[in-house]
Order: structure tokens, then sequence, then C-alpha cells
């Protein structure tokens, strides 16, 4: 119950050592500081406050698990039973979390209320990935878990493995930095530096996925890569990228100034997103 949250802070605490290499930054420290629209105060606060509510319905999950006799029938003995199961819950949790993230930003009402909690990291950084309006934190995380968890019929001990893992994939799509070392950025399509396009203006329509899978944006009519938005323009380090180095050998210019993304603020980045 508790090995998620901690996987978090820890996680995400390294990522905030690698401050310095400025060179793998999706976005400046300048821009991280002086660009979102919460403070990372705000950001700790709201984060404790959702692993909280998690916690407690975990337990509650768990609880109801043990007292089921039809669950989990099949220990995870077997390495080809433990990995199947896994991967039923990965492609449950997409598929979750796909639908709802996308219907949370389809109706204006919950987005402009909950979901546009998320989005006031316009910069994404680690320790901001689980920072959600407590609903948006239930409906789109908790449950996405819970409902992965029971349909995959994972034992209580692989579930512990899995929601650490998605934890920590969840933080490395959002912290800000394409590491040419990362595995995660070699053995997914959906990375940092996908879902940052998300959270850019220009691609607040697309790149619904995460955290694991992009088939559900491609199926759908939501894919968007690198460069088909012209979002690189606002991303400078994504020029490291094997897709930005080859278009035309543009030089990305800086985010747009503070200004600007006041006005991501009320009904005018509601508007902006829809």
């Amino acid at each position: 119950m508790f090995g998620p949250i901690a996987a978090y802070w820890i996680y995400s605490g390294i990522y905030e050592w690698f401050g310095c290499m400025d060179k793998y930054r999706l976005h400046s420290k300048k821009e991280e500081d002086n660009n979102n629209l919460v403070s990372k105060r705000d950001v700790i606060i709201g984060v404790l406050f959702q692993q909280a509510i998690q916690a407690s319905l975990t337990f509650l999950v768990m609880q109801i698990n043990g007292n089921s006799s039809h669950t989990n029938k099949i220990p995870d003995t077997e390495i080809l039973i433990c990995s199947a199961r896994f991967f039923v819950a990965m492609f449950v949790f997409d598929t979750w979390q796909y639908f709802v993230h996308r219907y949370m930003h389809s109706n204006q009402y919950l987005y402009r209320h909950v979901h546009s909690w998320h989005h006031r990291v316009v910069a994404p950084y680690a320790f901001a990935a689980q920072y959600n309006h407590p609903i948006d934190g239930i409906v789109t995380e908790t449950l996405s878990g819970a409902v992965a968890f029971f349909i995959s019929g994972m034992s209580p001990g692989t579930s512990v493995i899995f929601f650490i893992f998605a934890t920590i994939k969840g933080i490395d799509d959002h912290c800000g930095f394409m590491l040419p070392w990362n595995p995660f950025h070699v053995l997914f399509d959906n990375n940092t530096a996908y879902h940052d396009i998300h959270h850019q203006v220009k691609g607040h329509k697309y790149n619904f996925s995460q955290p694991f899978f992009v088939h559900w944006d491609k199926l759908m009519g939501t894919y968007a890569s690198f460069t088909s938005l012209d979002v690189y323009e606002y991303l400078p380090s994504l020029q490291l990228l094997p897709e930005h180095q080859s278009k035309n050998n543009k030089t990305c210019s800086q985010l747009p100034s503070p200004k600007f993304y006041q006005k991501l603020k009320a009904a005018d980045y509601t508007n902006m997103s829809n």
C-alpha cells in the first residue's frame, strides 16, 4: 500500500538531482519556475492529499479482495501467468485512463473545474506527476488501478510491483527530461516528450494515452508525433531527438512569456483546450 508512495518520492527526488543537466531538459529551469500556474508548495500538498486518499481506498480494495473467494483462484506462482496478468493490467489501466482522460477534456465543466488542475503544470516536472484535483485523482488514477487489479486477477504481491512500476512510469512521463540512457524512452513510445506535447497548448487535443502505450491515440485519431504539430518550436531540448534534427534544421525558440500562460486561466484556459 505504501510501496508506490515511497517509490513516488524517491524516484521524483532522483530527478530533482538532475536539475543541473540543462541540455536534457524539455523546459528550462526558469520556465519551470515562472510559467507554471501553481506553486511547488501547493503541488506537494496536493499530491500528499491525493496519496492519502489512494492509500485509504487501496486498503479498502484489499479488504474486499481478501474477503472474496472468487478472486485470483490461480496464484501467481508461474512466470507466464504472472506476466500475462501484468500485461492485462497494463492494457486495462491504459484503456480506463485514455477514455476518462479524453472525456475530462471534452466536457468543459469537468475540464474547467477538475482536470485543469493538472494542466496548471505547463512545464512538467517529476513530483508534479500526481498533481490532480481530488476527483480527478480518484476517477482517473485510483479507479483505473482498482479496475486493472480486479480484471487482471493479480495477486496482492504482483499488484504492488505493478503499481510501483506504473507510478515510476507516470513520474518519468512528467519528469521534463529526455535522457538518452533512460530505458523508458527506448521501450515505450509513450514517454516524456510524448506526454509533454499534451501539456502544451497546441497539444491539448492529442496524446491522451497514459502511461504505457499509444495504441488508443492512434486508433481514435488523437495521436500526435513530436513534429506533426510543430510543438517542438516551444520545446528547445527536443532538438536532441532524431525527428527534430532531421526536420528542416529549424532552430527551436524559447517558450512564450509568462504573460502568455496567464491566458490559460479560468475561461480562456478552458476555451484554448477544447
